[in-house]
């Protein structure tokens, strides 16, 4: 019991590693001042740098889950070390509990355990992920605005083609907890998944709200932006 808390705990705190706040920071940037570090250092410094940072996101998610499941760890204690690597990196302990969105690491948490453990089916919620991650690069490649190069770096946008893809993240962690219960799958997976999902749409519709709210009186449209697009650059849209 006590290594199973241990090793959630060293899952937590391993998702907490400010790698993104650190790079950030390295080039001179000021986290506080950024609504989203990946996005500031795919525009700011470089698409190297910026593929970096998600790369270690995914690195976070995969690591955790092959060293519960590469040890025989029972599959609970696997599972709930995934939601706690996605909250460690929501809510890092490391950065006065201020983190990323969670949908990378989230991403990586998800394909893995479900690969580990054979709940096939439940990949079919990565479906409206990938159809959103496709609007946002048709977007990028077929914009006339500024050289491709440019145009490929994430970017807060109001183009709708652009949009599906924070909103195909929040659909595919959605349904992922349904799939699974639906397909019959372990429970333990099904509950990780659960929590996953509330993980991250608790950061989406919380993430520096007061600022939101201090600067826009309509509360439904700023929350309906929050869940749907992720951030609030379409507050009046």
């Amino acid at each position: 019991m006590l290594a199973g808390i241990g090793i959630i705990v060293g899952a937590y705190l391993f998702g907490s590693l400010p790698y993104t706040v650190a790079l950030a920071r390295a080039y001179g940037l000021d986290p506080l001042q950024e609504e989203d570090l990946h996005i500031a250092l795919w525009r700011k410094i470089g698409i190297l740098e910026g593929a970096s940072g998600v790369g270690v996101d995914l690195t976070k998610g995969v690591v955790v889950i092959l060293v519960g499941f590469g040890f025989g760890l029972p599959i609970a204690i696997v599972a709930l070390s995934g939601v706690a690597v996605v909250v460690g990196q929501m809510w890092p302990v490391f950065t006065h509990f201020d983190g990323e969105k969670g949908n990378t690491i989230g991403m990586a948490v998800l394909a893995i355990l479900l690969l580990a453990y054979q709940a096939y089916p439940v990949l079919l919620s990565f479906i409206p992920m990938a159809i959103g991650g496709g609007m946002r690069l048709v977007s990028a490649l077929y914009s006339r605005k500024g050289a491709v190069k440019e145009r490929i770096r994430f970017h807060a946008t109001a183009d709708p083609v652009a949009l599906g893809l924070p909103v195909g993240m929040i659909i595919g962690f959605a349904v992922a907890p349904l799939i699974s219960w639906l397909s019959g799958q372990l429970s333990a997976i099904t509950l990780s998944l659960l929590l996953v999902f509330l993980a991250i749409l608790v950061r989406r519709l919380t993430a520096d709200l007061g600022v939101d709210l201090k600067d826009f009186q309509d509360i439904k449209l700023v929350m309906l932006n929050r869940l749907l697009f992720d951030c609030s650059y379409l507050r009046r849209a």
